[in-house]
């Protein structure tokens, strides 16, 4: 008998910021709720910007670097513990580019977790490409853990939010997160936009043209058939719908404004489509006020079927 392979870990990239902290503590506890282990991640440069010289890694400029990694790695590790005792956490700390080296680890994790903004080796989250790279190529779910305020700790109360949109992302989307609803014991919210664009002046006559109400109605119809085996797999679960005639990122922003998490595919189609990571997924990456979930393909230890 085939031995059941080892559950892939939440990894999370760590430094020394609050934002980074607080995203320690949210993958601690979904690490305990899969029954996951935990593996913290720092990146430092030892070589600095603009030296080629590799003897520039045996000066004092690398070993500080290397101690203070040291440092961040156990700080976080004390942080996940205080929020999750028994969960099996362990830490590597690495030398090169953050987003390279993340995306490297994404091939063998579970679930990549960041926080909205950084210092020292997470510079870059100050104005956001780590996450919006990492969203965009990372070979599994990226959580970022957004709040309401840049350095308040994300929400662990409210509903889960999903975007649909019917396409095979969409699908992957919704399976994440029915699962994180299942774990939490909270509804989940499944939002679709059947509006691909914003409303404009040019768009005044639309009334005139299309019954609204009746295209409400048959999205609404069709909706609920495609959640319908879903549902069935996940009956513990309150699935409730929401169809929206707005842009999908203000929808899904005004359902996420009471939520603990929302989650889109990075690249589905119709109103969910965007160009590189995806409109959506970006704006809901810069402004939602809790944590954000990107899933672009469907991943190894998730369960995705179909819709028929």
């Amino acid at each position: 008998m085939t031995a059941p392979s080892a559950p892939l870990p939440i990894v999370v990239g760590v430094d020394s910021s609050r934002s980074a902290s607080h995203a320690v503590r949210w993958a601690a506890r979904e690490a305990a709720r899969q029954g996951t282990p935990l593996r913290l991640v720092h990146v430092c440069a030892l070589v600095p910007a603009g030296y080629s010289d590799p003897d520039a890694r045996l000066s004092g400029y690398a070993d500080v670097l290397i101690e203070h990694g040291r440092q961040v790695l156990r700080e976080a590790t004390d942080a996940a513990r205080t929020v999750a005792g028994t969960v099996e956490v362990g830490t590597d700390l690495r030398d090169g580019t953050i987003t390279k080296v993340l995306v490297e680890e994404s091939r063998n994790a579970r679930l990549i977790v960041l926080g909205t903004r950084g210092l020292g080796g997470f510079n870059e989250l100050l104005v956001g490409p780590v996450s919006v790279t990492l969203a965009a190529h990372a070979h599994c779910p990226v959580v970022v853990t957004r709040s309401s305020t840049l350095d308040a700790p994300p929400p662990e109360t409210g509903p889960v939010v999903v975007g649909v949109d019917g396409s095979p992302l969409s699908d992957a989307a919704v399976a994440f997160a029915l699962e994180a609803a299942s774990s939490r014991a909270v509804p989940l919210l499944a939002v679709h936009s059947w509006l691909d664009v914003e409303p404009t002046a040019a768009w005044t006559p639309l009334p005139s043209i299309v019954d609204r109400e009746a295209v409400h109605a048959d999205e609404d119809r069709v909706f609920a058939e495609r959640l319908g085996g879903w549902q069935d797999k996940y009956p513990t679960v309150e699935v409730r719908r929401v169809v929206s005639a707005d842009h999908p990122a203000r929808a899904l922003l005004q359902a996420a404004g009471n939520a603990q998490l929302v989650v889109v595919g990075s690249r589905g189609r119709g109103a969910l489509t965007g160009l590189g990571l995806g409109s959506v997924s970006q704006h809901l990456l810069h402004h939602a006020p809790c944590p954000v979930a990107v899933v672009r393909r469907a991943h190894p230890q998730l369960h995705v079927s179909r819709w028929g």
